[in-house]
Order: structure tokens, then sequence, then C-alpha cells
């Protein structure tokens, strides 16, 4: 049973596809499990082609029109990025149900690639949020990401997933 409490969308935007089979199989576990929650979205966009030609800000700029590409001016743009700000599991709880309560209609959460974001990305962006001030693959940050989302929705209904 899908559950349409919620209207806002969520999506994530991420660079390059997963080629890690098991890795993909996590994230589409978490991703089936948030739909029960909040309607989910995950968009894949290319790798840049011949990245290796160009310049690390080159293939910034080049990421950043592609994500900007992709967003509305009515979305919420919300970077994951190092230098944002960090929370509990039930802090970021928090944080989505004070944007489903503004009214949003699509909340678009994006890991960058490998260099982060270009500087047009984080004049559009609407906040950043930190993960872990450690580094991790672009990869596991997508199933990481997922598994805190999913996490969020079960503190908000006060389902046994998350032990306090």
């Amino acid at each position: 049973m899908k559950s349409e409490i919620f209207a806002m969308k969520i999506t994530l935007f991420a660079i390059g596809k997963t080629d890690d089979t098991q890795l993909q199989q996590l994230i589409e576990n978490y991703t089936k499990r948030l739909g029960f929650y909040v309607p989910f979205e995950m968009v894949i966009i290319p790798d840049i082609k011949n990245a290796k030609n160009i310049s690390e800000a080159q293939q910034k700029d080049a990421e950043g029109k592609e994500i900007l590409k992709r967003t509305a001016n009515s979305d919420v743009l919300i970077l994951l990025d190092e230098k944002g700000k960090s929370y509990t599991s039930e802090g970021f709880s928090s944080f989505l149900q004070k944007k489903m309560n503004s009214g949003i209609k699509n909340l678009i959460f994006v890991i960058g690639g490998p260099y982060g974001f270009s500087n047009s990305v984080y004049d559009r962006a609407n906040g950043k949020v930190a993960l872990s001030s450690m580094t991790f693959s672009h990869q596991m940050v997508r199933l990481f990401f997922i598994e805190q989302l999913y996490r969020g929705f079960t503190i908000l209904r006060n389902e046994p997933y998350h032990h306090r």
C-alpha cells in the first residue's frame, strides 16, 4: 500500500551510473522501501564525455549545466556537500518534516561529481547538507543518503527501524 500523505516529491541527482551490482541492489532495495513514504526518484546525470581532456573547473561547469537544466525555479535544491550542515538522523527527519510542512512540491538533493560543484550550482542552491566529514565514494553516498531518507521517514512515523 503506497502512501500519498505527502505531496512533496524527493529527487536525488547523481553524476554517473553505478557499476557495482551489489551496491545497485541495495540502492534499489531502499528506494523501494522509501516509496511507501514519499514519491522518490533518482536521476542519473551521465558522466561528462572526454572528462580526462578538460580541467577540473570545466568538468564542474559542464556537470553544473546538466544539473541546472534539470532544475525548475520552484524546486528546492539541496547539495550534499562536506561543508554543509550536519544532522543526526532525528535532526534530518525534522529537516524533512519542515520541508514537507512548507508546501514544497519538489525537493532535490544533489551528489556532485568527483570535484564537487560549480559556482553556478552553489549560487542556485537553497542549502547544503553534509552526510559526514569523512569522504565516501560517490557510489556509496547514494546508498547512505537513500538509507538516511528511509530512516528519516520511519522516525517521523515512529516505526521501529531506528533505535533511539
